[in-house]
């Protein structure tokens, strides 16, 4: 009886300890600022965007701007606690996108995200936001 007792406190701790790293885990917001790039298809004159990530976050849901690929190659919503996957995982040549829609590659589908969102929701600095330098500062030096 004892021995059962004890096995089943040691089960009870495990499984509570388990559930709280689960907790954290879902928690996982992603990283502050990211600089975004492509890998798959390199511009010619390849240009990283930083994006403050957490301030993204403070005004808008995950949805916003993730989603996913369905079976049968179409966009599928963002679900919570989704895997996020890189966007150049299907934005890239190689995967077969439809180019006429200029989603085809990681730059043309950061462009007519990040770009489009700033020219809708910009408000009075709509213009300003929509500018190169917003997300590709010019190095400094």
């Amino acid at each position: 009886m004892k021995k059962a007792l004890i096995y089943g406190a040691a089960l009870a701790f495990i499984c509570a300890t388990g559930l709280t790293g689960l907790a954290i885990a879902s928690d996982d917001k992603g990283p502050a600022d990211i600089t975004l790039q492509s890998t798959v298809d390199p511009a010619e004159k390849a240009k990283p965007a930083q994006f403050p990530h957490a301030k993204h976050q403070e005004s808008f849901s995950c949805a916003d701007c993730h989603h996913s690929k369905a079976e049968d190659g179409t966009q599928s919503a963002y679900t919570e606690g989704m895997k996020i996957e890189k966007c150049e995982t299907c934005h890239n040549k190689a995967a077969g996108m439809d180019e006429a829609k200029k989603l085809s590659t990681f730059k043309d589908a950061a462009h007519a995200n990040c770009k489009g969102c700033h020219k809708e929701k910009g408000g009075d600095k709509a213009k300003e936001l929509a500018k190169c330098t917003t997300c590709h500062p010019k190095a400094e030096g």
